[in-house]
């Protein structure tokens, strides 16, 4: 009998890390502060925000920052700061969560998929330019699974185009990309705060930029009642209401939570690097990718979604999916098969006529003769990535005994991998999808 639990051997880890991941890490001064907010009926007021946006403008190494509602609402207005708008296109990679993109269709915009590259994970500067027409207006850099996008190449041809660069920072906070924060390399940065991110404050997210006209477009988009902020000529006439018809104001029981996150964020953040390069290190002489910046100076932040790389060539074609089973049964926690499936083999972005246009939302505002966008089949690695990514424990704490023992199930499903082959089912990893087009 094999010594793998999977195959009825003797499992080698009960004990369960769910103290050791459990997050955001709540203190005194968080729960006093929104018991504050609460008490003094001033969840919907602007002054705790205003001090929350300061501070983390300050930490950022940002001119402006801008708080909102969600991450989605950051993202939508900077697509709005940047322009973005009735027949544009706005390329994002593939692999993402979907408010990355989608909400340049509500502007009146297309979304062109690009591929990712199969060891960052972010955007594959080559194919990015590939899909760049004269209707393209900016482009969406995400730094996913907090890995820093290759921003110097990205840069250099968003430039050479002009086009505009939005980064989404929800996977990223704090993460350095050449010493360089992630968030103020691009025109405009934006992300989720929600509670499940590292920087996490409650259900918000918060947009980022240096540049002024950018900022108060993001202000008249959804915050209305900023009207003192808008000053540049061609806006100021329009204050007062939200252009966009969004209200998108922060509630000050997160902004309270942001304001403490911020003075013990970067401690947590080096706890949480320790943790998790000893991980890693446990397992550097097996033949798995621990999705790492190989620069000196570039930094993961909070590690969210931390991922590793799998090569089924190196265990003798074991499917991915069998590989990560294996190292459940053994009692592996937080470990999964895949990552996100393509956005651009959703059907949302194939074919549903949201607005009644009759013809599909995506397209409805490009030109009867252009050229074909997010065929299946287009983006090779985008639509194959899920059979060489998983998710890996993501340790909150330096526990050593507890991440030594996730490191010895890894290890002894690494060291057992042929006893698996012979009854390996073979299941494909589809990743987190909502809709599938299927391709005719």
């Amino acid at each position: 009998m094999s010594k793998l639990a999977i195959l009825g051997g003797e499992k080698l880890n009960t004990r369960s890390i769910a103290e050791n991941v459990k997050w955001p890490i709540v203190n005194r001064a968080m729960e006093e502060g929104v018991l504050a907010v609460l008490r003094d009926g001033n969840m919907s007021g602007t002054d705790i925000t205003k001090q929350f946006e300061k501070e983390f403008a300050k930490w950022q190494g940002s001119k402006y920052a801008l708080a909102h509602s969600s991450g989605t609402a950051s993202l939508q207005a900077a697509m709005f700061g940047v322009g973005l708008g009735h027949g544009d296109e706005l390329i994002c990679p593939s692999t993402t969560y979907w408010a990355s993109g989608l909400p340049a269709i509500s502007l009146g915009a297309s979304v062109v998929f690009a591929d990712i590259d199969p060891v960052t994970l972010c955007l594959d500067p080559a194919d990015f330019e590939k899909r760049i027409t004269p209707r393209t207006k900016a482009v969406v850099v995400v730094h996913y699974s907090s890995y820093p996008a290759d921003m110097d190449e990205i840069m250099k041809i968003a430039r050479k185009h002009n086009i505009k660069v939005i980064e989404d920072v929800s996977h990223a906070q704090g993460a350095l990309y050449k010493g360089k924060m992630v968030g103020t390399i691009g025109d405009v940065g934006a992300m989720s705060l929600m509670s499940g991110k590292s920087f996490a404050i409650g259900e918000g997210g918060i947009l980022v930029t240096d540049n002024q006209e950018i900022y108060e477009r993001a202000v008249l988009w959804g915050h209305y009642e900023r009207a003192s902020d808008i000053t540049l000529p061609g806006l100021v006439e329009y204050k007062g209401l939200p252009c966009g018809g969004y209200k998108y104001r922060m509630h000050q029981l997160s902004s309270v939570v942001g304001l403490e996150q911020l003075k013990k964020y970067d401690s947590e953040c080096a706890i949480i690097d320790k943790a998790m390069k000893y991980f890693w290190d446990g397992l550097k002489d097996l033949p798995l990718g621990n999705h790492i910046p190989a620069e000196a100076d570039s930094f993961k932040g909070g590690w969210y979604a931390c991922k590793g790389l799998y090569d089924p060539n190196a265990f003798e074609g074991l499917s991915l999916k069998y590989f990560i089973d294996a190292i459940i049964a053994e009692g592996g926690q937080g470990f999964a098969a895949g990552c996100a499936a393509p956005l651009h083999a959703c059907s949302l972005f194939q074919s549903m006529d949201i607005y009644n246009e009759g013809k599909p939302a995506n397209i409805a505002n490009r030109p009867a003769d252009a050229e074909p966008i997010n065929e299946i089949g287009s983006l090779p690695v985008a639509e194959t990535i899920n059979e060489y990514v998983f998710a890996i424990p993501w340790f909150k704490h330096f526990d050593r005994l507890l991440i030594d023992e996730q490191i010895a199930v890894v290890r002894k499903v690494c060291e057992n991998y042929k006893d698996l082959l012979a009854s390996d089912p073979k299941e494909k990893v589809r990743g987190k999808l909502f809709q599938t087009a299927r391709k005719n």
